[in-house]
């Protein structure tokens, strides 16, 4: 029985914030029933994302539909509202929202108070001021950015099959990827994959045509499955004829055309930036401590240093990791840590509001897998290494045990058993960025202008 009644206030609703309101929702069902505790999720988008099927969404193994998760559905004890937190006064016990309501009303934003916060934003992407980057790059963060950059692949074979112009077919048939972490490796390693099935149904273009470019700064890809693992990664992907370029940086992006810190100078209409994330700016917007690389001062209970009654944890929390040997050290911020602090999280905010310890969260990095294409993997699990189609099969295995829901599980066990038997698809639905293009023609007005430049 919590001592008195609770609103908690969680802003986010990516790996930490739908997994603690989850937990939340388990662990006080019969408080939220009597009306003693209320949980408000804050969330940008009305889903969660598996980021790790972002790379099979964007070659056509899985539906998009299936990489996200409704919170609606699964929270349904809690209220979701659809906008972003932009400032946090943790010392009132309010946080200034924009909502979709909001920006309706013209009201621009509105004030909700709280008496128990989890802050978890996650992290957004961390970009330079490289000439072009802004106006030619797309990430890979969001399924809509996977979605987007598959109809662009396809839409860029199909400008080269149709051209007769060398250097707009050059520039279309060269992909260039920036950043060696476990986002660009796999989203090129799939989307490469994809390009060469779908290349025997151009009559003129061949899969060596194609130029796959993969930029790293440090000397190293894929770190977090070992130095072996990382090279032997690089290997493979040179034998696929995937130019990796380590200790390497892209200079600028400017007039569609690549430029390396070695010289080379690439012309290109596709241009991936996946080196590294940032913390939310939303943090820098609060009274709470944050460390100096921005992030959230927090102890081992996944508590917030100084604050009471706040809470967080993920890419967003500077959590000190209990298991390493050196003091000071924090848990990586991925994925693998994130699940696991939710379900502490939301533990131990039950634990406080019915005035019981606190757990410590005490978790080692068992390790990483890394899919680099159908039946291609690396893959580094309590020390044990695997390559080829074993370190492949263990990242769909992992992965399906930890997507969220028996629903979305079943669904992508459908569709890998289903593209095991049918061959892939290879359609490009680039027209339903703009679904009102063909009205407004008919309707004498002008088709949209794509600003990226994409057809």
């Amino acid at each position: 029985m919590v001592k008195e009644r609770a609103r908690i206030l969680v802003v986010g609703g990516g790996y930490v914030g739908m997994y603690t309101a989850l937990r939340l929702q388990k662990k006080l069902k019969r408080e939220i029933k009597r009306g003693q505790v209320e949980i408000t999720v804050v969330s940008p988008d009305p889903y969660m994302t598996y980021q790790p099927f972002l790379p099979e969404a964007a070659a056509g193994s899985i539906s998009p539909r299936h990489v996200v998760v409704p919170l609606r559905r699964v929270l349904d004890r809690c209220r979701v509202v659809i906008g972003e937190a932009t400032a946090i006064d943790h010392g009132k016990r309010t946080a200034t929202l924009s909502t979709l309501a909001t920006e309706e009303e013209g009201t621009g934003t509105e004030e909700l108070a709280y008496d128990e916060l989890v802050l978890a934003p996650g992290s957004i992407a961390r970009t330079l001021p490289i000439p072009g980057l802004a106006e030619h790059g797309v990430g890979f963060k969001t399924v809509e950015e996977a979605i987007g950059l598959r109809n662009h692949v396809i839409e860029q074979m199909d400008i080269a099959s149709s051209t007769r112009d060398p250097a707009i077919r050059d520039a279309a048939l060269t992909f260039v990827f920036v950043g060696g972490g476990y986002a660009g490796v796999e989203a090129l390693g799939e989307l490469e994959d994809m390009a060469r099935y779908a290349v025997r149904y151009y009559h003129n273009v061949d899969a060596d045509d194609m130029k796959w470019i993969l930029v790293e700064a440090t000397n190293r890809i894929l770190p977090e499955v070992g130095e072996e693992m990382g090279t032997y990664t690089v290997t493979q992907l040179r034998r696929r004829n995937i130019q990796v370029l380590l200790e390497t940086r892209l200079e600028s992006c400017a007039d569609r055309v690549a430029v390396l810190s070695d010289g080379q100078r690439f012309p290109t209409r596709t241009l991936v930036w996946t080196a590294g994330v940032k913390p939310h700016p939303v943090l820098a917007a609060t009274d709470l401590p944050l460390t100096p690389h921005g992030r959230l001062k927090c102890t081992a209970e996944l508590t917030i240093e100084g604050a009471t009654h706040a809470w967080a944890a993920g890419d967003a929390a500077a959590v000190p990791d209990v298991t390493a040997g050196e003091p000071g050290t924090l848990t990586a911020p991925n994925a693998q840590h994130a699940v696991r602090q939710a379900k502490i999280l939301g533990d131990n905010i039950a634990h406080s509001l019915r005035g019981e310890p606190l757990q410590t969260y005490a978790h080692k990095y068992v390790g990483s897998v890394a899919s680099l294409g159908l039946h291609k993997g690396v893959a580094q699990v309590y020390g044990r290494k695997l390559k080829g189609y074993p370190a492949w099969f263990m990242h769909r295995v992992y992965h399906l045990s930890r997507v969220p829901t028996f629903n979305r599980k079943a669904r992508v066990l459908a569709e890998w058993t289903l593209a095991g038997l049918f061959k892939r698809e290879i359609v490009s639905l680039g027209s339903l960025e703009h679904p009102r293009a063909e009205f407004e023609l008919a309707a004498g007005g002008k088709p949209p202008h794509d600003p990226k430049g994409s057809n």
